[in-house]
């Protein structure tokens, strides 16, 4: 499946009142929040949780092409261009240390 066909399909799904950046972006951080957590019990209770974390991984790609969405931007694109800047920082020897301007 091709990441726009993803992202129009996945949109068919969102509620009128998610279809803002404000809803997106915060439930964004949620559902990565809810990532972090599976991983977190696994370190803390030893038990991997693969079925809980593959699904919460779904609902974050769903989140993310939420907000690209909302702000009018298409996920093959977004894609591509975040490609692009990581083979050039790749090329110019910068993919460690910090900021965006590398």
């Amino acid at each position: 499946m091709k990441l726009t066909e993803y992202q129009d399909k996945a949109m068919e799904t969102a509620m009128d009142t998610a279809l803002n950046p404000a809803y997106m972006i915060a439930n964004l951080t949620a559902e990565a929040g809810e990532v972090a957590g599976k991983y977190a019990k696994w370190i803390r209770d030893g038990v991997q949780d693969d079925e809980g974390m593959f699904q919460e991984l779904g609902d974050v790609l769903w989140q993310v092409a939420g907000v690209a969405t909302v702000m009018g931007w298409r996920l093959d694109e977004v894609a591509y261009q975040n490609l692009n800047k990581l083979a050039s920082r790749k090329q110019r020897n910068a993919l460690s240390g910090s900021g965006d301007a590398r």
